[in-house]
């Protein structure tokens, strides 16, 4: 058996995420069946991570088992004829047998968009908020998530992970534009939800409504229910995941 991966990205808005669901259309179910098409054998699929329904990947890799050697650009081309419009391909690469694309995940990198400004063209993109934000007050929040590993407050509740700890080692807010800022985080990994949890708690430092000890508090809380509303998800992206060099292959 060889195994691949695909590096691909997707516009999330009309899938319920990226894992296979009973209820409802997800990217991984359309890869999957553009491969099986392709290479005429059902193919299992393996993402990086899950992300939810709603949310965008401008990188997510995947990985796939095939028995034989591929032509890694003919597959490429091949996918991109077959899956929708809002997902695509950049490549495919041969890597080691035992390599995986969560597990040998050393980062992931994810955005979030907020804006103020009302534009038909980001609605699908951004998060609008109608309020200013005070984003300096908001960084220093931001910078209490490096003296912690606990991030049981920004998890979704009842997730089958064993752990809660994840070491963060970047998170901040940088003005894009005039009137669009963007909260940039990257870890180890991230729980269920985390990423939309962390950002609409620091939507409520912003406003004012929540201070650097409260929000302090709530991560050491370690209790869901303390910490902001998740803020919505289509205005995330996962951007970025990051892979040792001695999985791949040389070419």
């Amino acid at each position: 058996m060889q195994r691949y991966f695909i590096y691909l990205a997707y516009d999330g808005t009309n899938y319920h995420g990226w894992q296979i669901q009973p209820n409802g259309i997800s990217v991984q179910e359309c890869l999957m069946k553009a491969l099986s098409t392709f290479l005429r054998h059902d193919i299992e699929v393996i993402g990086a991570g899950r992300t939810d329904a709603g949310v965008h990947a401008s990188l997510m890799v995947a990985h796939f088992d095939y028995e034989e050697w591929l032509d890694i650009d003919s597959v490429t081309d091949k996918l991109n004829r077959l899956l929708p419009p809002d997902i695509s391909v950049y490549r495919v690469c041969r890597v080691k047998p035992d390599a995986h694309a969560r597990f040998d995940a050393v980062a992931r990198t994810y955005k979030y968009y907020v804006t103020t400004a009302k534009y038909p063209f980001n609605r699908q993109y951004r998060c609008r908020v109608y309020n200013s934000l005070d984003y300096e007050r908001m960084n220093e929040a931001a910078l209490l998530l490096f003296e912690y590993s606990d991030f049981t407050s920004f998890s979704k509740l009842h997730t089958d992970v064993k752990t809660n700890i994840c070491h963060i080692t970047h998170a901040e807010w940088t003005q894009e534009e005039d009137n669009t800022w963007v909260f940039t985080i990257r870890a180890d990994r991230f729980l269920r939800n985390m990423v939309r949890a962390i950002v609409g708690t620091l939507l409520e430092v912003g406003r004012g409504k929540l201070s650097l000890e409260g929000f302090r508090r709530i991560i050491e809380q370690k209790d869901r229910c303390q910490a902001g509303s998740s803020a919505p998800g289509h205005a995330l992206f996962l951007v970025n995941v990051e892979y040792p060099e001695d999985i791949f292959f040389s070419i």
